[in-house]
């Protein structure tokens, strides 16, 4: 039988970048295989695990601008931002190194009861077993940093099936592993069918999933695991932004555009929706508008793109489709909402949309924002809150006790105040309420749900 070919292409001129082999239903059963015997023999020791990052952190740093190419090449981000994300994930790496000193028990007092007298207990931590991740698309290296590298550091196998548009990073990343030591069959890449990565994650021999998607696949892989196996789930949301008032608007203003459309808001913590007061909608609209239409959409590997094209021409049919829909039902067009080609959209502001429109309701991923008037603050967290995906939220206010306010009725697993919703550092919690996901991200806290509790009880 002749092996799938997956074909990888330049995000922007479809260029083929790669013809690779792809992964059937017994080589996936041999990584697992493979996988697990890891698991059960003996685990890295904590020094070498830290003197293999160490080297790969090296590696990852020595071939920076390879990697910001490729991840411009094969995933359109542009490049300038594409070397932002190599930056983050050579320090994801060196955050995993310094959480290894945190994987430790803690002593049980026991004598609390006359039934516990005698007895003394503590608890270690021990590797959950094989990892298998599902990576996206959007940020092909520092994704694959995230769910991979905390597998290593807590002594975990892990294979990891990446995007099948953005192959290319997660594989160099695998093979530098390598070269910096670590053993052959700890970080394995899956390149698989939908069949065969449903048959990779539902296998009872996987201790831990990680998912990082959509949240149609992320639920549905969710309900097929094998009894035992533990997931953490990362979806999109429909990021809310709320106005109060802010003496530097002109800041405001340029921080919303790169928020809503860096990487062509191709992210999941994307601004997609800002309330402003009535009154003050359409002008806040404009300045918004002023500026997106001022951003370069190209090929992202040019140094003058601000946007970079979409992932595939099917998503710029269909944002052509969500805005022409919000149009028809009453959005006020400000600027932007065509497409510049087969993979490119005008950046985009809307007015007004109805609150049923697709573009208020569902996760764009795509260069477009939704400027909504409001007339008290009640009614803007109502609205906000109003759907069934929470992520990240934002409010902008100069009034501290407000924000305050405001941030504690926001349903959110994050609000910044002052800052927009797409801001992170890899070391705090992420993660989506709602159906926006299940499980807290980040590197430490994924490196907890990634190990298990044993507990000793010694008696005297």
């Amino acid at each position: 039988m002749t092996a799938e070919i997956l074909i990888v292409k330049q995000a922007y001129t479809g260029k083929v970048l790669a013809k690779l082999q792809m992964h059937d239903s017994a080589q996936v059963d041999s990584m697992l295989s493979t996988a697990q015997a890891l698991h059960k023999g003996d685990c890295l020791p904590a020094h070498e695990r830290i003197r293999v990052l160490q080297k790969l952190a090296e590696l990852v740093a020595n071939e920076h601008e390879e990697f910001s190419r490729l991840i411009a090449n094969e995933g359109g981000k542009p490049i300038r931002d594409a070397r932002v994300e190599v930056t983050r994930a050579v320090d994801g790496i060196r955050i995993a190194i310094a959480e290894i000193q945190n994987i430790k028990g803690e002593e049980i007092l026991m004598d609390r009861s006359a039934a516990g007298a005698g007895r003394e207990a503590f608890t270690i931590m021990e590797p959950i077993g094989v990892v298998v991740a599902v990576s996206a698309f959007n940020h092909p290296l520092n994704l694959a940093i995230h769910q991979a590298i905390p597998a290593i550091a807590t002594g975990c196998p892990v294979i990891i099936k990446p995007a099948a548009v953005t192959p290319l990073c997660c594989l160099r990343l695998a093979e530098l592993a390598e070269e910096a030591g670590l053993p052959k069959g700890w970080m394995q890449v899956a390149l698989t069918n939908r069949e065969n990565s449903e048959k990779l994650v539902t296998d009872p021999r996987v201790g831990f999933f990680s998912f990082i998607g959509s949240a149609k696949v992320g639920w549905y892989l969710k309900s097929k695991l094998a009894p035992g196996t533990r997931c953490a789930l990362e979806h999109g949301g429909v990021a809310p932004l709320i106005f109060d008032q802010y003496k530097d608007e002109e800041g405001f203003v340029n921080g919303v555009v790169k928020a809503s459309m860096y990487h062509s808001g191709q992210v999941c913590v994307s601004v997609q929706r800002v309330y402003v007061p009535e009154g003050r909608d359409g002008e806040m609209a404009q300045k918004i508008a002023d500026i997106a239409s001022k951003q370069v959409v190209g090929d992202a590997i040019s140094e003058d793109s601000d946007l970079g094209p979409l992932i595939l021409p099917k998503e710029t049919d269909r944002i052509e489709a969500w805005v022409g829909e919000a149009i028809n039902e009453g959005a006020t067009l400000i600027t932007g909402g065509k497409r510049i080609n087969e993979v490119s959209y005008e950046p985009t502001v809307l007015l007004n949309p109805s609150k049923s429109s697709k573009v208020s309701t569902q996760e764009i991923f795509g260069p477009v924002v939704c400027v909504y008037g409001y007339k008290d603050i009640n009614s803007a967290i109502e609205d906000a809150n109003s759907l069934d995906v929470s992520f990240q939220s934002a409010v902008f206010s100069d009034d501290v006790s407000l924000a305050m306010d405001v941030a504690k009725k926001l349903e959110a697993s994050a609000v910044m105040i002052n800052d927009y919703t797409t801001f992170r550092v890899d070391w705090m919690p992420f993660a989506g309420r709602k159906h926006s996901g299940y499980g807290i991200g980040g590197i430490g806290y994924s490196m907890k749900d990634m190990l298990e509790h044993k507990m000793l009880v010694i008696k005297s």
